[in-house]
């Protein structure tokens, strides 16, 4: 992927998690602690690099905690900050980043830095506040080991990213998740739990009396938003058909969607493999949009359209693996 590419999937990915950090504590604004607690459950390098040093999601957040409420005291300010809660940024929709960030951000694009994760974590424990240094302390690392793991860790090319097949669009992406995999199992594998991950559907019907390879239920799209807006759904995108082509049990699932109201839409498979890692368990997603048959002989303006496609099906599944660290978030 170009730098331009990289950076910007790298900036939205942050800045969701970040946001979704920073609301649990009832917070709008973004600082250089939430894009710390934002790249540990990255997926990318910089993510598996913290994991390993022990600087995970839970572990930060506590840390975090601490070295505020020391802040604080240091200033005479005693009184405890409110708990945290559930996440609430989908509901409420604002958030952005404070100076100090988005400096953060902006240094790891500039010149010849790619833009990625990893670029965003070294100008992170490089900032001059010392915030992320304490806080790195409390964890019993220091940001000199994580130069020094990043730089072994970047010595190594990754894995190219692959498709389905040649005669669709398609894509693969990866995601981090703060549970064991047989948690994240039981809620991918379970047609009732659809809806707590897949943001597109609010219920499910017609579940089948056992989950096999060929089961068929039925998906019907969400009708509220979470900020309690209704949703505009066109009436042939109401309801989906979902049949399971894979089950692996704790290492893969795969299944494809349809609308079969819309008898012109492309059909959508989406792939699932889970495996053990540092801190929970890595998600490898992968989707395609297969043409119908009715629609082969459309003339090739979809040629025109592939990168706008391309970017369309890397967002659907950034936000999916979004959604289910979101469950146990």
């Amino acid at each position: 992927m170009s730098k331009l590419t990289v950076a910007t999937a790298t900036m939205y990915d942050l800045s969701l998690a970040a946001a979704e950090e920073a609301s649990r504590l009832g917070e709008q604004s973004g600082d250089i602690d939430h894009l710390l607690l934002a790249l540990t459950i990255n997926e990318q390098v910089a993510g598996q690099v913290l994991r390993l040093l022990g600087v995970d999601l839970e572990r930060t957040r506590a840390a975090v905690e601490q070295q505020h409420a020391e802040q604080l005291a240091s200033l005479g300010v005693r009184a405890s900050p409110p708990g945290p809660g559930r996440i609430t940024f989908h509901e409420r929709g604002d958030f952005e980043w404070n100076d100090r960030a988005l400096d953060v951000l902006r240094r790891a694009a500039k010149g010849r830095k790619r833009g990625d994760a990893a670029a965003v974590l070294r100008e992170l424990v490089g900032e001059g506040s010392g915030l992320i240094e304490a806080i790195l302390q409390r964890l019993d690392t220091t940001p000199q080991q994580v130069r020094e793991l990043l730089d072994q860790a970047e010595r190594y090319p990754s894995p190219p990213s692959g498709t389905f097949d040649g005669r669709s669009l398609s894509g693969s992406g990866a995601a981090h998740v703060a549970a064991p995999v047989a948690t994240v199992w039981a809620l991918v594998s379970d047609p009732a739990r659809m809806p707590e991950w897949d943001l597109g559907f609010g219920r499910v019907s017609d579940l089948p009396d056992a989950v096999v390879a060929g089961s068929v239920w039925t998906a019907h799209a969400i009708e509220t938003a979470p900020d309690g807006k209704p949703q505009r759904v066109r009436p042939d995108r109401q309801r989906a058909r979902v049949t399971l082509v894979e089950l692996e049990p704790m290492v893969a699932i795969e299944w494809t969607t349809t609308w079969p109201d819309a008898m012109t839409s492309n059909t959508r498979r989406t792939r699932i493999e889970l495996e053990p890692a540092a801190g929970g368990t890595h998600l490898r997603i992968r989707q395609a949009w297969e043409r119908t048959g009715s629609r082969r002989g459309i003339p090739p303006l979809r040629w025109v359209m592939r990168p706008l496609y391309t970017f369309a099906i890397w967002l659907q599944i950034s936000q999916l693996g979004a959604s289910i660290g979101r469950a146990f978030r």
